[in-house]
Order: structure tokens, then C-alpha cells, then sequence
């Protein structure tokens, strides 16, 4: 995000872009009104702000090319791909356009194992981030993801250590999520 917000310091693109940081967002506060994308959402709702998306990087920096790397709740190993070398565009159902979207935006512009998911908020994993908040307030929200406990061993253990980051393929994602919010925000000035 810190990335992504220094090379739009340099732009003006035609639609305002916010980089924002949460707090709360594990539990105890997880989904909750304390929760700080449920205040911030709220509070733009209240304010009228019209927020055309809110995209939600959660867990983008963890990879792997080794066979059978990457799991899912039943039934979704049969529709998507067993090895965790990908990005993820994940949302519900009602977010469907905007996943398949940037999704397509995001091929375009990036050399890198993508898929996308405009799923069944119940389902573990579609729900857990930022975005929510968002849903709740009626904006359109879409998590991008390297889908966490999904893959990633050491998730939310003491072994989440730096060197578990595959810099080289996060600068890749961050690369093309550059280019995608730069379209959908207008483009460059």
C-alpha cells in the first residue's frame, strides 16, 4: 500500500484515490463496530461520501511453485489451482462486474498468475478483511489476496516473519495493481 500510495503522490489522477491504513482489524474487534474499516465506512456513508470501490490488499506477499501449495473450502479445488503461485481477486456475489473487471484489467497489465472469485459471503476466507466493512455500507468492495491461511503455513503464528515475503513476486502484483487503479481512476494528469 505504502508503494502504491508514493507513485500516486506523483500523479493527479481524475477521480480521488485514498490509501488508507485500518486498525482493529483482528479479533477481538474483527467484524465489529470497533473494527476501523467498519467506522471509516460508516462514517463515509453517513457523509454521503460516493465511493465508486474500495480495494482491500490482504496477504499479498506470500508464493509458492511447489505441487498441491494451495487449499480451499470444498468445493473450490476442483475450479481453481492447486499450486499458491497466484493473485487473488475475491468479493461477493453483488461484486461480480467489479471482480471480472479487474480481473481483466489486471492480466492486461501484469505478467502474473491471477484469479478471481465473486463468491457466497459465508464462505471462509470471502469475508475476512476490510471489505466487509464496506458491503455493509452499500459500497462495492473487492479483496486482493494471496488467500492467507489458505497457503500460507506460518499465517498468524510466530514464525510470520519477514523473510517468508517473496518481495520480487509482491512487486510484480503491486506493479499491475499500479496500472488497474490508475485506469480506473482516470488515469494520470
Amino acid at each position: 500500500m505504502l508503494a502504491l500510495a508514493q507513485a500516486f503522490a506523483k500523479t493527479r489522477p481524475s477521480r480521488t484515490v485514498r490509501f488508507l491504513a485500518f486498525t482493529n482489524e483482528e479479533p477481538p474487534f474483527f467484524q465489529s463496530h470497533h473494527m476501523g474499516s467498519r467506522v471509516y465506512a460508516q462514517q463515509s456513508h453517513e457523509r454521503g461520501e460516493k465511493i465508486v470501490l474500495m480495494l482491500s490488499l490482504e496477504t499479498i506477499g506470500y508464493y509458492s511453485d511447489e505441487p498441491r501449495s494451495q487449499s480451499y473450502p470444498f468445493p473450490f479445488s476442483f475450479f481453481y489451482p492447486s499450486t499458491a503461485n497466484f493473485i487473488a481477486f475475491v468479493s461477493n456475489m453483488e461484486n461480480a462486474p467489479w471482480v471480472k473487471q479487474l480481473l481483466m484489467a489486471f492480466r492486461r497489465h501484469a505478467q502474473f498468475p491471477s484469479e478471481g472469485g465473486a463468491l457466497w459471503e459465508w464462505i471462509p476466507g470471502v469475508a475476512w478483511s476490510d471489505h466487509w466493512s464496506f458491503w455493509k455500507e452499500g459500497y462495492p468492495a473487492v479483496m486482493v489476496t494471496d488467500t492467507a491461511p489458505n497457503r500460507y503455513p506460518h499465517y498468524h503464528t510466530s514464525a510470520d516473519t519477514p523473510d517468508k515475503v517473496d518481495f520480487s513476486r509482491m512487486a510484480r502484483v503491486v506493479s499491475g495493481l499500479q496500472q488497474v487503479i490508475d485506469g480506473f481512476a482516470g488515469g494520470s494528469r
